[in-house]
C-alpha cells in the first residue's frame, strides 16, 4: 500500500477566537481520579490513527519534563486525588528513568498501568516492574495476524507482541490487551478474542477508533462499514456467553454510528486529566488539538491550580457553555454536550454539539463523511505517523 501525504480535512474550519467561560464554583468541582502521564511522544510504532497530537515531533514536546518534574507531578497528582496512574506514550519505556517512575508511584499509593507497544519487555525489566510495584501491564495488538499488524504498526512487531503477553502473565501481571478497530482489521476480532484466550489475559479491549488527528487524516482508509460493526458486535456478544468471567471483553462502537455521542471520559475535566510530555496539562489526551484552548503547564503551575482554576480546565464544566439543543436536552448530564474534541475537529468550534448527535445542526458532517468512506477504496493510502508526515502536514495544518 503505498503512501499519500493528504492535506487535513480540518484545515478549513478552525476557529481562531480563544473561548472566554464563566468559572464555576470550586466547591463544585470534583477532584481527579485517574491521570494518564504521557511520558514520550518516542515510539517503536508508526499507527495511523494514534493519539498523539499532529505536531508530536515539534521540539517542545522533544523537551521532555526531567525525572523531578514527573516525581513533583506525581506528588501533586496524589495530593489532588488521583488515585489511578497510566503511564503512557508513545512508548514509556524508551524512557530511561522509567524504573524510578514505577517505584515512586507505588511509594504514592498510586494503582499503575504501564501502557505498552510491548517490544520493550525483556524478563529482566519484567521482573524490576514487579519487584517495583507495577499494578497492570496494558499491551497494543495492531491485528491478529503478522500481516495486518505489521501493515498498520508500520513496522514489524506482531510476534514480539505475543510473545510479550505471554512474559507478561509469567511474571502474574494482570494483562489487557487493546486494540483499535477500524476496516482494515474489524474482520478479525474472533481473532482477536482467541490471542486474549490463548495468551491468559484478564481483559480484552476492543475500541473503534475515535477520529481525532492522525485517525481523522486517515478517515477514508479506516472507517468501517455499519455491517461490519454490526457482525463484530454479535461475535462479541456469543465470547462474553462462552467465557463468561474468564475473559473480560469491553467492545466500544465507533461514535459515527450512534445516534448520540458517548459521555467523553465522563464529561470535560470531571474526572481525568492527561499530561503531556514537555508537562502541558489537557482534560484529556486529544484536548491539546483546539487552538481555541490555552492549556498552562507544570512546569509554571501547580496541579491544582490547574485543575480547579485553569481557563482551559473550566471552559466546558457545569451546563452554561452549552448551545441548544444540548441546555434544553434531558441527556446533557448523560452525555455532557459529547466529545470537544471531536465538536473542534469536525466544525472548528469546540462549544458545539457534537456532530455525532442526531440533534446536531451539524450532523450531516458525520453523514457525509460515512459515504465518503464507504466509496473509498484502499489505494488512498495510509498517512503513519511519522516525523516526516509530520513536517509535510505542518504546510497544511494550522
Amino acid at each position: 500500500m503505498s503512501l499519500q501525504i493528504v492535506p487535513s480535512p480540518i484545515a478549513a474550519s478552525i476557529a481562531t477566537e480563544p473561548i472566554e467561560r464563566q468559572r464555576p464554583d470550586r466547591a463544585s468541582i470534583e477532584r481527579p481520579l485517574s491521570l494518564l502521564a504521557e511520558l514520550t511522544y518516542r515510539c517503536v510504532l508508526q499507527c495511523p490513527y494514534c493519539s498523539n497530537p499532529l505536531r508530536y515531533a515539534e521540539s517542545r514536546y522533544r523537551e521532555e519534563l526531567d525525572t523531578a518534574s514527573w516525581m513533583r507531578v506525581l506528588e501533586e497528582a496524589r495530593a489532588l486525588g488521583v488515585v489511578q496512574l497510566a503511564l503512557s506514550g508513545g512508548e514509556p519505556t524508551l524512557r530511561r528513568d522509567i524504573l524510578e517512575i514505577v517505584g515512586r508511584a507505588r511509594e504514592l499509593g498510586f494503582y499503575s498501568t504501564l501502557v505498552t507497544a510491548g517490544t520493550l519487555l525483556p524478563d529482566e525489566k519484567l521482573a524490576a516492574y514487579r519487584d517495583l510495584g507495577l499494578d497492570h501491564v496494558q499491551i497494543s495488538l495492531q491485528g491478529a495476524t503478522p500481516q495486518v499488524s505489521d501493515l498498520v504498526a508500520g513496522s514489524e512487531s506482531f510476534a514480539e507482541k505475543i510473545a510479550a503477553m505471554r512474559r507478561v502473565r509469567a511474571f502474574d501481571f494482570p494483562l489487557t490487551v487493546n486494540v483499535v478497530l477500524h476496516r482494515l482489521n474489524l474482520h478479525q476480532v474472533a481473532d482477536f478474542i482467541a490471542i486474549a484466550e490463548e495468551v491468559g489475559a484478564d481483559k480484552l479491549e476492543l475500541a473503534n477508533t475515535q477520529y481525532h488527528g492522525w485517525a481523522l487524516l486517515n478517515r477514508k482508509l479506516l472507517m468501517p462499514t455499519r455491517e461490519g460493526v454490526r457482525a463484530a458486535a454479535e461475535i462479541v456478544q456469543r465470547a462474553r456467553a462462552r467465557l463468561g468471567n474468564r475473559l473480560e471483553i469491553v467492545y466500544v462502537l465507533p461514535d459515527y454510528f450512534e445516534d448520540y455521542p458517548k459521555p467523553c471520559l465522563g464529561g470535560w475535566a470531571r474526572r481525568f486529566l492527561t499530561i503531556t510530555p514537555n508537562g502541558d496539562v489537557l482534560p484529556c489526551q486529544a484536548a491539546g488539538d483546539i487552538s481555541t484552548l490555552a492549556f498552562e503547564n507544570v512546569r509554571e503551575t501547580s496541579l491544582e491550580r490547574i485543575w480547579y482554576e485553569s481557563s482551559s480546565f473550566n471552559a466546558f464544566r457545569g451546563h452554561g457553555w452549552m448551545p441548544e439543543p444540548c441546555r434544553s436536552c434531558p441527556r446533557n448530564e448523560i452525555d455532557f454536550g459529547g466529545c470537544r474534541c471531536q465538536a473542534f475537529a469536525l466544525t472548528g468550534d469546540a462549544g458545539a454539539t457534537d456532530p455525532v448527535c442526531v440533534l446536531s445542526p451539524d450532523h450531516r458532517i458525520v453523514e457525509e463523511a460515512i459515504a465518503e468512506s464507504a466509496e473509498s477504496g484502499e489505494d488512498a493510502g495510509l498517512l503513519y505517523r511519522t516525523p516526516r508526515n509530520m513536517r509535510s502536514l505542518l504546510k497544511v495544518v494550522p
